[in-house]
């Protein structure tokens, strides 16, 4: 089990389902994060579209720099909830959102030269208001693919994240020598869930092909994807890289991970409804798939279930399916030592990040509650709960 402390959590304690996050578990993750910033002196932002769980911000900003947001709600709730600095990119803004996301980014990231120069005077007027803020970035395309899975890599053929070098060729010839006035650093995001290596071959990259504009810049953003929180990640070659590239090219280098805040640090309690059988055991669950936990059909992979093993691995095997009418609703098959009756509870692992932030109610099927357990004193807070009204408010 990745979530080690959950080891003793009696899933009882909190209605069913509910996403359950130990406190402490995240505060170590935080803690780790705060020694990379210290000894390496990048600025770590939360990447909030992994894990915006904000009734723990107040531990969150206690340890990193500030957030980074995709569009205008999160960054409205980095900037409410979590302070510190706000980082904003979106692979395009509309005018009106932009206009209120430059009352709060202190970093605003475009993803094309063309709206870079389409909303440069605006950007302008309020810097003037607002001392220099927002600074401004171009998020880079270095053509160096390090992911697995295509729908998760940004460096994908054809792929709409980021700018090529060759469009800041282009930009140069038919703007002239100052085409990057008013740009003060670069950004950068190639990685999903890896490890340090993947981003020492993504730097040398960046390196090779936009080395000549690095020195102009002021700061360079590493992204996110960092699994720096995962027990075998190179921690120390990370921070040493930090401080070369910092000492190289006189630049601030801000990391963005969203994971390596929460992984291994919540699960998903959930409870038997009906066992059926059809050519082999079913068991509906009081979750979803699709509703819940998305990324076990996009990526697609298979969540760990507490005390249960693989098929066949132990007596009795089931298939656990959600209560959607999608027939696709299946999370995996697993077995147990003991037959499955119904109301057990059935506790997925690892499932703070990238679960919450992406429920939906199809099929009317309530989001699970949200609870903060403290693995140290053993209380449990339920912090959220989910009806009808929640449901109703979304649709007209």
């Amino acid at each position: 089990m990745l979530s080690k402390s959950f080891k003793n959590f009696d899933p009882t304690r909190v209605p069913s389902p509910c996403f359950v996050v130990d406190e402490v578990a995240v505060e170590n993750n935080l803690k780790l994060l705060n020694k990379v910033q210290q000894e390496s002196g990048a600025k770590v932002l939360s990447a909030l579209k992994a894990f915006s769980m904000w009734s723990l911000a107040p531990l969150v900003k206690k340890y990193l720099s500030g957030t980074c947001a995709s569009g205008l709600n999160e960054a409205l709730l980095g900037h409410q909830e979590y302070g510190g600095e706000v980082h904003v990119f979106s692979a395009a803004y509309a005018e009106k959102d932009l206009k209120e996301i430059l009352k709060i980014a202190d970093h605003l990231l475009f993803n094309s030269f063309n709206q870079w120069y389409r909303f440069k005077g605006l950007v302008e007027e309020t810097q003037k208001q607002r001392g220099g803020k927002p600074h401004v970035g171009l998020r880079i395309n270095p053509q160096h693919s390090e992911g697995e899975v295509e729908i998760y890599d940004p460096c994908a053929p054809c792929s709409r994240l980021g700018i090529p070098y060759a469009e800041f060729e282009k930009a140069k010839a038919e703007k002239g020598e100052n085409y990057l006035d008013g740009i003060s650093g670069l950004h950068f995001h190639t990685l999903c869930e890896q490890g340090y290596e993947p981003l020492d071959r993504t730097l040398a990259a960046v390196e090779e092909r936009f080395g000549d504009l690095i020195p102009t810049m002021d700061w360079i953003n590493f992204g996110g994807g960092h699994h720096i929180t995962k027990p075998d990640y190179n921690v120390q070659g990370l921070i040493t890289r930090v401080k070369d590239f910092r000492a190289k090219y006189d630049v601030e280098v801000y990391l963005e991970p969203g994971e390596a805040v929460a992984i291994h640090t919540g699960v998903l309690v959930t409870e038997v409804l009906d066992i059926v059988h059809n050519q082999m055991d079913l068991a509906i669950l009081d979750t979803s798939a699709t509703c819940h936990m998305p990324d076990t059909l996009e990526m697609p992979y298979r969540p760990d279930v507490m005390n249960a093993g693989q098929p066949g691995e132990l007596a009795h095997t089931y298939r656990f399916g959600g209560m959607t009418c999608l027939a696709g609703d299946v999370i995996d098959d697993y077995s147990f030592a003991e037959p499955l009756k119904v109301g057990d509870r059935i506790v997925f692992d690892d499932m703070s990040h990238y679960t919450m932030v992406k429920t939906t109610t199809f099929n009317g099927i309530n989001l699970p509650s949200i609870a903060i357990w403290n693995s140290e004193t053993d209380e449990v807070r339920v912090v959220k709960q989910f009806g009808y009204e929640d449901f109703k408010e979304r649709l007209s």
